[in-house]
């Protein structure tokens, strides 16, 4: 079976193409000179029993943007962090307990713009020791872990719809058990899939 870890760290020398929210939804016209704020999410690989697994978040229900949803930990850059690099690890320790010295960044993907008007850089490391999850009060509900191979297979992905401002809107899903994965999670896995030279 090829070694997802390494796939990756190859597929990180060629960064790949930036991606949206939008990228299914052809008719949609974005203004131009529209203002994007950085943000940054850390996609940490772990060793699990059976393979590789990656670490994921669901957000409160009680948060007024996004509650409930699956996503990685991550969040918008702040004055004080050097790069988005620093921004994903300082977000990671924030939401989920995961110290900066237990990860080895493996480096960057391409970015991603969302529909609330971010442009997120993807930052994927490995946990190198054990990781104890320590949810953040009031914002994450829930650290779990999925199969890298699930979420990297592209035959696992669906296109799906629903109205979203009065408009269809299609998007990435890439469902694990009662997880419900979508979104600019799931197109940011998407384009981490493509880049993989098995799918």
């Amino acid at each position: 079976m090829p070694d997802l870890l390494e796939q990756t760290r190859a597929a990180l020398t060629q960064t790949g193409a930036a991606s949206s929210d939008y990228d299914l939804n052809k008719g949609v016209l974005l203004p131009e000179g529209r203002k994007l704020r950085p943000a940054a999410v850390l996609a940490p690989i772990i060793e699990g029993p059976n393979g590789y697994e990656l670490i994921l978040t669901k957000r409160s229900s009680a948060l007024k943007h996004h509650p409930g949803q699956i996503a990685f930990p991550g969040g918008k850059q702040d004055d004080n962090d050097n790069d988005l690099v620093a921004t994903a690890l300082r977000e990671a320790h924030e939401e989920i307990g995961l110290q900066s010295h237990n990860v080895e960044v493996l480096g960057t993907f391409a970015p991603h713009e969302t529909v609330t008007s971010f442009t997120v850089t993807p930052v994927v490391a490995f946990v190198n020791g054990r990781f104890d999850a320590i949810p953040e009060a009031g914002e994450v509900s829930e650290v779990f872990r999925v199969p890298l191979s699930h979420v990297l297979q592209s035959a696992n992905f669906v296109v799906e719809a629903r109205q979203w401002r009065g408009q269809k809107r299609m998007y990435y899903t890439v469902p694990y058990g009662p997880y419900y994965i979508w979104g600019a999670t799931a197109r940011i896995l998407r384009a981490w899939t493509d880049l993989l030279p098995r799918n």
